[in-house]
């Protein structure tokens, strides 16, 4: 009998384990997957900047990495950061990109150190891009600066259709990736205004560049180039422990802004150590406060037919300044919205979210859950 108790003790907190890892593994799965990369790494040093110091991009950019993935991890609930290296290694650009796909990442962030061509070493301040076409000389050498390590690759097989040179690649490109590239600039504006607040640094603004980087990964991502190494006062800052703390905590700043925006890092696994009671209440709703699903954002009017958006019906459009964007549904109920995400994204809408208007205006989502609680 009393082997008996034993084993079924046993076995009842076998149970109980076994619920709980469930639990945190089902809670682990819905976690909001960021990737932090790198730039550069191992046999490719990036820029060595003026050659004063030891560091060079590929050390710098490390550093500022994984500050960034440890200050995220420690701060920010429900939000689990990958890295594309950790050490001095060089994983290929397509490696990269192969892996942000694979793990199903949320958000791309690529980090970099930037140079300038020649001896002049005047150029300075921060740049982040987004996905997109440039004629200005400037933005095209930092094209070509960054993608230029394909050549140090063994097998450049892989990277026969990148051609950023064709504008009929470009624009295939960036007809796959206009899904996220709201998303995009939204982090990258976060991202270049905490440089100026935060770091007290000059922001040569938000950007638009053909990265391979940034081409074939299929989430919102971004390039940031953190400064220029080859100006003698912004290296030193940049290779300074303040400089890189403070380039850190921008960048956090900025991950945490957009996350709070979007809502991104809510949970949808909960437990609960009660059965609560069935209450009958009623629910006020708000007309002045609409929910739509934004699938997409574009430079090109698309007819807000289904055969546009692959099946979907009720679809919206508002030009916002050189974007339209794209919404499916309507409803003045928050509860409602989750439903109406789901069949966006079944139909292949992985980015999509919730947005929110008052009176016809776009307004937050904080802004309108604050409405209707009061």
């Amino acid at each position: 009998m009393q082997t008996y108790r034993i084993s079924f003790f046993v076995f009842i907190i076998s149970l109980l384990t076994f619920s709980l890892n469930n639990v945190q593994a089902q809670a682990a799965s819905n976690s909001f997957v960021i990737m932090i990369d790198p730039g550069h790494g191992g046999k490719d040093s990036g820029t060595p900047g003026t050659g004063r110091y030891k560091a060079t991009e590929k050390d710098i950019a490390l550093d500022v990495s994984l500050d960034l993935g440890k200050m995220i991890e420690k701060n920010l609930d429900n939000v689990k950061v990958l890295y594309t290296r950790s050490k001095d290694v060089y994983p290929t650009l397509n490696g990269r990109t192969v892996l942000a796909n694979k793990k199903d990442v949320d958000l791309f962030i690529s980090i970099h150190c930037n140079a300038q061509p020649g001896k002049k070493g005047t150029a300075y301040g921060s740049e982040t891009y987004v996905l997109g076409l440039t004629k200005n000389k400037q933005n095209l050498e930092v094209a070509q600066r960054e993608n230029s390590v394909i050549a140090l690759e063994d097998d450049t097989e892989v990277y026969k259709d990148f051609n950023p040179n064709s504008p009929e690649s470009v624009l295939g490109l960036m007809i796959a990736q206009e899904e996220y590239l709201d998303r995009s600039i939204k982090l990258a504006r976060y991202i270049e205004d905490e440089f100026q607040v935060t770091a007290k640094r000059r922001s040569r603004g938000v950007k638009q560049n053909i990265f391979y980087v940034l081409a074939y990964t299929y989430m919102p991502s971004v390039l940031v180039e953190l400064g220029f190494l080859t100006h003698k006062k912004e290296e030193d800052f940049l290779n300074s422990k303040k400089g890189k703390a403070l380039m850190t905590k921008s960048l956090y700043n900025a991950v945490e802004n957009y996350i709070k925006y979007f809502n991104l890092n809510k949970k949808s696994v909960s437990v609960s150590t009660s059965t609560p009671h069935a209450e009958t209440t009623e629910t006020v709703v708000d007309t002045s406060i609409e929910y739509k699903i934004q699938i997409a954002a574009s430079s090109k009017a698309l007819e807000t037919k289904p055969y546009n958006f692959k099946g979907l019906s009720s679809i919206s459009r508002v030009k916002e300044g050189n974007l339209y964007k794209y919404f499916y549904g309507s409803t003045h109920n928050y509860n409602s919205t989750k439903k109406l995400e789901e069949e966006a994204k079944s139909k292949g809408y992985k980015s999509s979210f919730v947005v929110a208007f008052k009176n016809g205006k776009k307004i937050t989502l904080a802004e309108a859950l604050k409405t209707t609680a009061n």
